[in-house]
């Protein structure tokens, strides 16, 4: 009855409008209060605890990169590269915007960012190619859903703090899973091209332009090679890679002279901001998984779902319904600290490893960026390009079949999210 009633205080307070981590931290006291399992003496010190880690630190990190990348025009040779290798083809320039947000994904680890950053560059050249304009909106908006995906993510470090398991180990297992969400959405926009007719224009591919955006691009592709390179290889943690990458990207600003030290303030402050919505969240929703587990909350509610004779194929389902409405209604930061802690317990009594749960849970829960009514990149194209929301939902559609289709794939095929740990 106490959880319950204090699950129901969160929910009042969320549909009042309060901010989701002061929405949680009320109903966690409450909890506490009301059950006496933790004195509410030590909540202090256990939210301190929580946003103690040295993970945390490549949050700020990667946003500080990704700013850099865009104000220091990085960004745009990184799509230049991806234009000069698939824009000889049919749908070349869609394709090469896709593979810009797969790009600027490795770089940033951040959906909004990404959506932002491509979406500004991109966007009159698809309309001139062809393509109207909320569909161009939905194509970045999904493209963009890779920022989470394609690792480095800020994502995939929440849910290693909250669940335990290391951030460096998910970031392997999410490659291919993230890549394979990457392609739907190429698949998916050139499958809808070739049945609307909007980009048609068709060149022969030239190895002199591609050498030529090679050269101009190699600094910016410096940027995920060390990311992701010094990850995979084991030479830096997420957090040191992040640190080096930061830096690497501002010295090259600097001597490249597209930034100077007028600009830090700004791109500081945007990477404070950033963590100012993220760490609130985490430390506690840290404290309100602890409180449930000393409740047993996720233990009696694997017993409730496997009452009803509930196998793998199943609980894979259910899972799947659950992360896509959850995304729908609510940030991915949320769902993960609320959901992550309630459904592993679950996940593995039907032997479902813990690593191919989390990479399962956050593909699915990219679907919610481009899903209404919150669909945080549906939001952030309607901005850009005063398109309404609807008109952009509407045509994100058969991105999202399309995403539907890979998370159901990673759900039932472990080896999908493994294979590269094996």
């Amino acid at each position: 009855m106490a959880v319950t009633l204090s699950l129901l205080l969160i929910f009042a307070l969320l549909a009042l409008g309060i901010p989701f981590w002061v929405s949680l931290g009320l109903g966690t006291v409450a909890m506490l209060s009301s059950t006496q399992i933790l004195p509410l003496s030590l909540v202090g010190e256990a939210l301190f605890d929580g946003v103690d880690s040295f993970a945390l630190i490549a949050i700020p990190l990667f946003i500080l990169t990704g700013d850099v990348m865009v104000r220091s025009g990085l960004a745009y040779r990184l799509l230049s590269f991806a234009e000069a290798t698939f824009g000889s083809l049919r749908s070349g320039f869609g394709t090469s915007t896709v593979m810009g947000c797969g790009l600027f994904a490795c770089i940033s680890g951040s959906d909004a960012a990404d959506a932002a950053a491509i979406g500004r560059i991109t966007m009159d050249r698809l309309q001139e190619k062809g393509y109207p304009k909320a569909y161009a909106c939905a194509l970045v908006a999904s493209g963009a859903c890779t920022g989470i995906l394609i690792p480095p993510s800020i994502a995939y470090i929440v849910i290693g703090l909250v669940l335990g398991i290391s951030s460096s180990t998910l970031f392997q297992a999410a490659f291919i899973p993230g890549v394979m969400v990457l392609c739907s959405v190429i698949i998916t926009n050139v499958l809808v091209n070739r049945w609307r007719n909007y980009e048609h224009t068709m060149g022969a591919f030239s190895w002199s332009r591609w050498l030529r955006a090679l050269h101009e691009a190699k600094w910016a592709l410096m940027i995920p090679c060390i990311i992701l390179g010094g990850i995979y290889s084991g030479v830096f943690t997420p957090t040191e890679s992040a640190a080096v990458a930061a830096a690497v990207a501002v010295i090259i600003g600097l001597l490249q002279r597209t930034i100077t030290l007028a600009d830090f303030p700004a791109m500081l402050g945007a990477s404070a901001r950033v963590c100012g919505v993220i760490l609130p969240i985490i430390a506690v929703a840290l404290l309100f998984a602890q409180a449930l587990t000393v409740l047993d909350v996720p233990q009696h509610f694997v017993e409730w779902v496997m009452s009803f004779g509930a196998g793998r194929t199943e609980v894979i389902l259910l899972m799947l319904a659950i992360w896509i409405v959850a995304g729908c209604v609510m940030e991915t930061g949320p769902n993960i600290v609320v959901l992550g802690p309630l459904l592993l317990p679950l996940a593995q009594k039907v032997g479902m490893d813990p690593v191919h749960f989390c990479i399962f849970m956050i593909t699915t829960l990219g679907l919610g960026f481009i899903t209404p009514p919150f669909g945080l990149n549906l939001f952030v194209m309607s901005g850009l390009t005063r398109t309404p929301v609807g008109a952009i939902a509407r045509e994100a559609f058969p991105f999202v079949i399309g995403m539907i289709i890979v998370s159901a794939l990673i759900g039932f095929i472990p080896e999908i999210s493994m294979f590269t740990l094996r």
